[in-house]
């Protein structure tokens, strides 16, 4: 069998915690230019797993396998590849297992199995992997919730409606009693089903899955005023929720009541739920890989795939978060948020007329989400007259109360030199925010700066610096604030904490290197502002450090109010 002829490269397995030195064993017969064609594959995928480029290397360590002799590391590597680029059917047939494989890879590996299995309606199979015990940790809750789905697709009612339980799991509790309701409302034991769905909804703050789910049910047994109700109660509470909204439509127009799930949607549900739960809990890898599974099954699940891009766009994999993004159907409940998610990404990348053309299609929707990212697009675009044009539509329409409107609006105002609108504006979000830093630093700053209201503005920029006391741009605002006040001394020592939490940031390296020239260390404020210019500094920054730059005479005084 041929090996590679060494692999020291020790690439972090997130799911298998296996780190393999693969040797080539007495007696081997290795060819140089395919071992060495095939290490390279294998250091080229293992480079682009760790830096969330799935599809990438997935084919290259599939490539390194079939090259390489088909060695068990590369293999596992390529396992795990597979499952993260959502190629399940290969990650199945690659699944670990044998004396070398890790145990980590081996759970895993059963799990993706058994999901295979399920999605080509073996679930036979599917029952034999997960009754073996050999899934395991971490994998627990994930199997508690999948495996009564897993039961009900042999035709085993009665192991179809027993109820999860994991020890310690408030999760599995939780949404084993969803999954509970629907299996019972399936073996048409509606009381049983009510029952469970009652308990799920019965707190003042029920979720949204809880909420829907209960009252599509209602609508399924035709009581839909009693859906309305549920779904109108709920809207009291999160009055802008699209779901919501939609389903409160659905029913009260009498219209087609939402299809009960299917095994293959039940059981995706199973998965999207821990998934879901690993997200929030920040353990993204793992999450990712539940969600490849539950989507496996349940490939028309549009919040499974918008969960899906948001974390590939974490991890670094915009074009994988960018195909996900475009799955959500147009008359989904996630397609606007997804050509949102979907515009800020092209944004990111400096492609401003794609982020806008994806964004006007959202708005056009006339989903609050839509247009309120359009607007937020426009403004960062510098287009503010139309972004103001949106936000007042959406103010005037009562559509939206939020802090956060009122002073993106006032920015916009502030930007347009329209100052009262923007004084307006910053001071009721602050009303109604009076906490935020961000808003503190905002509007303490923009009196400061115009001589106005002096006492209090510095309060309030102190207020912010301390409420965020990392954060370079706030701690910025209070330097040049006392720059402005004609205490360039204290300037100096503030813009220097600035800088040292914000190294790269050109418009606060520029307040440094003018606070250094007032106090006399010339050379210093010289070098801030040399290094303003390697930082990829706006125009208008970029024209004021090369201005004092070629002039030799640094910056004019600028005392508040001047």
């Amino acid at each position: 069998m041929r090996r590679f002829l060494f692999v020291s490269a020790c690439v972090p397995l997130f799911l298998l915690g296996a780190c393999a030195t693969v040797k080539p064993e007495a007696g081997d017969a290795v060819a140089p230019a395919a071992a060495d064609s095939a290490y390279g594959l294998f250091l080229a995928g293992s480079s682009a797993l760790t830096e969330g480029r799935n599809s990438d290397a997935a084919r290259f360590l599939e490539l390194a396998r079939t090259q390489g002799g088909d060695d068990p590391a590369v293999s596992e590597r390529a396992f795990t590849a597979a499952l993260m680029a959502g190629d399940i059917e290969k990650a199945a047939l690659l699944a670990p297992d044998g004396p070398t494989a890790s145990d980590q890879g081996k759970r895993m590996g059963r799990l993706v199995r058994a999901v295979q299995a399920l999605a080509v309606n073996k679930g036979k199979v599917a029952k034999e992997v997960l009754g073996n015990d050999g899934v395991g940790f971490p994998h627990r809750g994930a199997v508690a919730l999948l495996s009564p789905w897993v039961a009900a697709s042999i035709g085993d009612l009665d192991g179809s409606v027993v109820r999860p339980t994991l020890r310690g799991d408030a999760s599995v509790d939780y949404f084993g009693q969803i999954g509970q309701a629907h299996l019972f409302e399936r073996a048409r034991r509606y009381d049983e089903a009510e029952t469970d769905f009652k308990a799920i909804t019965a707190s003042d703050n029920a979720s949204e899955i809880a909420v829907t789910t209960y009252g599509g049910f209602l609508e399924r047994r035709g009581r839909r005023a009693e859906a309305v109700t549920l779904y109108e109660a709920a809207l009291k509470r999160n009055p802008s929720n699209p779901a919501l909204k939609m389903a409160r439509a659905r029913a009260a127009a009498g219209k087609a009541a939402p299809a009960a799930l299917t095994i293959k949607e039940g059981a995706a549900f199973a998965l999207l739920a821990p998934a879901a739960t690993l997200i929030s809990a920040k353990q993204n890898q793992i999450g990712l890989a539940y969600l490849r599974l539950a989507l496996r099954l349940d490939p028309q699940r549009d919040d499974g795939w918008v969960m899906l891009g948001d974390v590939l766009q974490q991890q670094g994999d915009v074009d994988g978060a960018r195909a996900a993004y475009l799955r959500p159907k147009p008359s989904s409940n996630e397609f606007s948020a997804a050509q949102s998610k979907l515009a800020w990404s092209y944004q990111s990348a400096g492609d401003k007329v794609q982020a806008l053309k994806l964004a006007r299609v959202a708005a056009a929707t006339g989903d609050l989400n839509g247009r309120l990212t359009l607007a937020d697009l426009l403004a960062a675009n510098e287009t503010y007259p139309e972004a103001i044009e949106i936000w007042n539509g959406l103010i005037a329409e009562g559509k939206t109360a939020d802090w956060q409107v009122y002073y993106a609006r006032g920015r916009a105002y502030e930007r347009t030199g329209r100052w009262k609108e923007a004084e307006a504006d910053l001071s009721k979000a602050l009303s109604m925010r009076p906490d935020e830093a961000e808003l503190l630093n905002y509007l303490g700053y923009a009196w400061i700066d115009r001589g106005e209201r002096l006492p209090e503005a510095m309060a309030m920029v102190e207020k912010a610096v301390a409420a965020n006391p990392r954060s370079g741009a706030v701690i910025d605002s209070l330097g040049w604030a006392h720059y402005r006040l004609g205490d360039y001394p204290k300037a100096v020592g503030i813009l220097e904490q600035a800088v040292e939490l914000e190294a790269g940031d050109p418009e606060i390296n520029n307040h440094l290197g003018d606070a250094y020239w007032m106090v006399g260390r010339k050379d210093e404020a010289v070098f801030q502002w040399k290094r303003v210019l390697t930082l990829r500094p706006d125009d208008k920054i970029k024209a004021d450090a090369e201005k004092k730059l070629a002039s030799g005479v640094g910056p004019a005084p600028k005392l508040a109010g001047h």
